[in-house]
C-alpha cells in the first residue's frame, strides 16, 4: 500500500507553519497598525510606532516568533500523530518529541565527529571514543526497530545523551544560542527584504487623491528600478530612467529626511508646462477623459470640504484618475492666459500656441532626474512649487521604489476600509463606495476609450 504520511505531514505543516503563523502576524500588525489616537504608551506604544512605521519587518518578525513557537510544540499539536511528525506514526504522544530529539541527537554528534575529528581523537582515548559510537549506534537501532520498543528506545537515549554531555559538550551549541541565531536571520531577513525588495509607507495627506487616500499603507517595490545599495547612490542592476505615469516615493529633494509620493509627469530632456494644472510636455497636452465631479473631506474648517472636476488622464502606459479642486482656487505662480475659445487647447494636440488658463512654466528637466505632480492637481505640493516656486526634480538617486499595492487603509470614521485592501496603485483606480455608485459608470467608459499608445505618448524634446 502507498504510503500517505509525506502528503498528511505536508498537510499538518501547511496548515500549522504557514497558516496559522501567517495570519497570526498579519493579525499583529493590523493591530499595531492601529491609527496613532489609539495607540498606547510605553513599550506597546513603541511596538505600535514600530508596526505602523516599518510593518514589512514587523511582520516578519512576528511570522518567525509564532512558527518558533508553535513549532516548539508541534509534537502535541492536532494531528501530530497522524502525520507522523517525530518520523513514525506508532509511537505514543509521550515519545514524540524524545524521538525527534534523538535524531537531532544524532545529526549533531556525527556533525561534530566529523567536523572535530583531530580535537576528539587527541582529547579522548580509544576507548573513550568507541564508546560514543557505540551509544550512538545502539540508539539508531532503537529509533529504527519494529515494532517499536519504547523502554528500550527511552533507556539507549539516555545513554548517548550521557556520552555526547561528557566527551562532546564543549563543541555543542547550547538552546538559547539556536534561539538567537534563528531570530537574528529573521530581523537579517527583514531588514534585507525591505532594503532591496518591498518597504511600506503610509499616505498622511491628500495629494494623491483620488489614487491614495489618506489613511491607505502601500507598498513600494524598491527593485522596480533597480535596488540601491545601503549608505550609498549605487543601484544594482539600474533599469532607468522611469516611465512616464509611475507612481514612486523618493526623498523629498528640499528636505531628504522627508519621504513624498507623486506621479511622474516629466523625464530628461523635457519641457514641461502645466494648464490649470493639466501637465504639458514639449508643447503636448495628455489626452483626457471627463469623469464628473468628486468630492471629499479633509482638513478642518471652512476649507475642509473638498469638491472638483475628476478625470482619467491617458499618460505613457498608464491610465489614471486626477482632481481639480475648486476650492483650492487657482495655482500657485501661475501666469493667467485668456482666451476666447475654450477648444484652443484641446488635449492630444500642440497647444503651446493657444494657451488659456493658469499656466506654470515653462520647466526644463535636467538629466539624471524626473518631474512629478500629484494627482490631486490643485492641493500637491510638487516639482511646480519646490525652491520657493522655482520648480525642480526629483534626482533619481533619490527615487525609492515604484508603488505596488495598497495593503492597508483606515477610513475617516475609523476601522478599516476593507474595499481598498490589495487595490494596486498603478492598477485600475478604485474609488471610495460613498461616490463610486455614482461616478463606476464613467471611469469604465473612459477605460473603454482609452486612446492608443500612439496617441498617449508624448513627442521627444526639441533638440
Amino acid at each position: 500500500m502507498k504510503d500517505s504520511r509525506l502528503p498528511r505531514y505536508a498537510a499538518f505543516c501547511a496548515l500549522w507553519f504557514v497558516a496559522v503563523p501567517l495570519v497570526a502576524a498579519v493579525l499583529l500588525v493590523w493591530f499595531l497598525s492601529l491609527p496613532e489616537g489609539e495607540s498606547s504608551t510605553g513599550i506597546l506604544g513603541s511596538l505600535r510606532s514600530f508596526g505602523r512605521d516599518q510593518p514589512v519587518p514587523a511582520g516578519i518578525i512576528a511570522f518567525t516568533l509564532f512558527e518558533m513557537l508553535l513549532w516548539s510544540q508541534r509534537h502535541v499539536l492536532p494531528g501530530a500523530g497522524l502525520a507522523g511528525v517525530a518520523g513514525r506514526t506508532d509511537l505514543p504522544a509521550a515519545i514524540r518529541k524524545r524521538y525527534e530529539a534523538a535524531g537531532a541527537l544524532l545529526d549533531e554528534a556525527e556533525r561534530i565527529i566529523a567536523r572535530k575529528k583531530r580535537e576528539f581523537e587527541r582529547a579522548f582515548s580509544t576507548t573513550d571514543r568507541d564508546a560514543v559510537r557505540a551509544s550512538l549506534d545502539r540508539l539508531r537501532e532503537k529509533m529504527a526497530q519494529d515494532p517499536f520498543d519504547a523502554d528500550g528506545f527511552v533507556d539507549a537515549l539516555s545513554k548517548a545523551e550521557s556520552n555526547v554531555a561528557q566527551y562532546l559538550s564543549s563543541w555543542r551549541k547550547s538552546e538559547v544560542r539556536e534561539y538567537a541565531e534563528s531570530i537574528g536571520i529573521a530581523v537579517a531577513v527583514a531588514l534585507l527584504l525591505r532594503a532591496f525588495v518591498v518597504e511600506a509607507f503610509k499616505i498622511p495627506s491628500p495629494s494623491m487623491v483620488p489614487t491614495l487616500q489618506v489613511g491607505d499603507h502601500i507598498f513600494v517595490n524598491k527593485s522596480a528600478y533597480g535596488p540601491m545599495l545601503p549608505f550609498t547612490t549605487t543601484r544594482l542592476f539600474a533599469n532607468l530612467p522611469p516611465r512616464y505615469g509611475d507612481v514612486i516615493v523618493f526623498q523629498f529633494p528640499e528636505k531628504p529626511d522627508q519621504d513624498f509620493i507623486k506621479r511622474i509627469v516629466a523625464l530628461p530632456g523635457d519641457t514641461l508646462e502645466a494648464l490649470d494644472g493639466r501637465p504639458i510636455i514639449n508643447g503636448w497636452r495628455p489626452p483626457e477623459c471627463r469623469v464628473g465631479i468628486y468630492k471629499y473631506a479633509w482638513g478642518d474648517g471652512a476649507l475642509s470640504r473638498h469638491d472638483g472636476e475628476l478625470a482619467i488622464e491617458y499618460l505613457g502606459a498608464e491610465a489614471f484618475l486626477t482632481f481639480y479642486d475648486r476650492s483650492m482656487g487657482g495655482v500657485a505662480g501661475g501666469e493667467r492666459k485668456s482666451c476666447n475659445v475654450d477648444a484652443d487647447c484641446e488635449p492630444g494636440l500642440s497647444c503651446r500656441a493657444h494657451l488659456c488658463g493658469d499656466l506654470q512654466g515653462p520647466y526644463h528637466v535636467k538629466q539624471g532626474e524626473a518631474w512629478v505632480m500629484g494627482d490631486n492637481r490643485n492641493n500637491s505640493h510638487d516639482s511646480r512649487g519646490w525652491w520657493e516656486g522655482k520648480g525642480g526634480g526629483v534626482p533619481f538617486d533619490f527615487i525609492k521604489g515604484r508603488a505596488l499595492i495598497i495593503w492597508m487603509s483606515f477610513a475617516p470614521t475609523g476601522g478599516i476600509a476593507l474595499d481598498r485592501l490589495g487595490v494596486s496603485v498603478m492598477g485600475k483606480p478604485k474609488l471610495p463606495p460613498s461616490v463610486a455608485k455614482d461616478l463606476q459608470p464613467a471611469i469604465d467608459r473612459c477605460f473603454a476609450q482609452r486612446p492608443p499608445p500612439k496617441d498617449t505618448t508624448p513627442p521627444p524634446p526639441a533638440r
